[in-house]
């Protein structure tokens, strides 16, 4: 199975040995491509659509993988009973659905020990829940595509507190960051949910360019509004304009910290 740039990242943060839950599996690509390549155990593919569904039935049968991959029709993880699977993938919705389908799980059948997720929008949302939630996010990734960009995120359960990726208390990280950048604690840890700690410590080049393409337009965004008549919407709009643009500085320099400790 090949799968697009943005889904084999997915898939690739897959631990091999798992039994999968494919939310949101659409087509099914994804679960025939971990088990094609030996990633997963089992995998319990799940759609809340008939139609997506159907086809990812096909394509599972076509590539002879019935007894390994098993469809649902579900609404989030509604069709999945406690134990069935210890991994779940969820990518291509929004961050706020992803949040909700994650939460309903862990209050109904327990949290799931492995999370890969790709979410669509509002992703400061995703890694909030996971720091909240005892998740140590260990992997990150980007991809460009189509003219698009998509983060991906690994997250391992860990326990009550939340865990960065070496084992630290996220909240302390944080405050060491801040306390090397001049910048507050909570500007740092909304920077790091935005633009994801282990991109801003690796440099990822991806992210990199994304950040400074969306740095590019904020700024011609705010300053096109500016030129207009000033009304009380028109100000407000500036002021937000100006907070997202301070955070992506915060963003850069968090990553020039971590560039720093590792010179």
């Amino acid at each position: 199975m090949e799968l697009s740039k943005r889904l084999k990242a997915v898939a690739d943060l897959v631990s091999r040995g798992r039994n999968v839950a494919d939310i949101g599996c659409d087509h099914g690509y994804v679960s025939i491509y971990l088990c094609e390549k030996q990633i997963a155990e089992k995998v319990i593919a799940m759609d809340v659509n008939d139609g997506p569904l159907a086809r990812a039935r096909e394509h599972i049968r076509q590539a002879g993988l019935s007894r390994y991959i098993e469809t649902r029709l579900s609404d989030g993880a509604d069709a999945l009973g406690a134990k069935e699977a210890d991994s779940a993938v969820i990518a291509g919705m929004g961050g706020r659905l992803m949040v909700r389908i994650l939460s309903q799980a862990a209050a109904r059948i327990g949290n799931f020990e492995e999370l890969v997720l790709q979410p669509q929008s509002e992703i400061f949302k995703v890694r909030e829940y996971l720091w909240e939630n005892g998740y140590q996010i260990v992997a990150e990734d980007m991809v460009l595509e189509d003219g698009k960009y998509y983060q991906m995120i690994k997250a391992l359960k860990q326990g009550k507190t939340a865990k960065d990726a070496h084992g630290t208390d996220v909240c302390k990280e944080f405050e060491k960051i801040a306390e090397k950048t001049g910048v507050s604690a909570g500007q740092v840890r909304e920077a790091c949910a935005w633009y994801g700690p282990l991109l801003l410590k690796t440099g990822h080049t991806v992210c990199r360019e994304y950040r400074a393409r969306e740095y590019r337009n904020l700024d011609r965004i705010r300053q096109h509004i500016t030129e207009q008549k000033a009304t009380s919407e028109t100000i407000e709009r500036v002021e937000e304009l100006s907070y997202k643009l301070e955070i992506l500085q915060v963003a850069e320099k968090v990553g020039n910290v971590y560039g720093d400790s590792q010179n």
